[in-house]
């Protein structure tokens, strides 16, 4: 099992800092929360994800050690419902860039934003 060597919650920056030995991965809680490991946005089996927007301000209020395996994210949107284990933590902090550019797209398919409250209309071409 892979175990942080050290956790530090930056909350005026809205990051978290997960390092395991010499690896440092500094994850935004946005990301955090998007990929949150709870059925609220993993589903409850394969194909039934929820597409998580509007997520951008979203802030870490607190973090708490759950056993000896992960942690209870407090986000200020409430949520707080997923177990984040080493394991998974150190998988978003390998992959995070790869992940966060899949979320992006996700939202541009489904015409969905990162901001609170904003849609994103497509204007097609008119004939005049």
């Amino acid at each position: 099992m892979v175990t942080p060597s050290k956790i530090q919650l930056h909350k005026k920056a809205r990051t978290l800092d997960v390092q395991y030995g010499s690896q440092l991965f500094t994850l935004p809680a946005e990301f955090l929360r998007v990929h949150s490991p709870s059925a609220e946005v993993q589903g409850h089996g394969p194909g039934q994800e929820v597409l998580q927007h509007g997520k951008k301000h979203v802030a870490i209020d607190k973090i708490e050690a759950v056993g000896n395996y992960g942690l209870r994210i407090y986000f200020s949107d409430g949520h707080d419902s997923g177990i984040f284990t080493w394991s998974y933590l150190h998988e978003l902090g390998e992959n995070q860039t790869a992940m966060m550019a899949a979320y992006e797209e996700a939202l541009h398919k489904a015409r969905l934003s990162r901001e609170p409250d904003t849609q994103v209309v497509q204007l097609m071409p008119g004939s005049s």
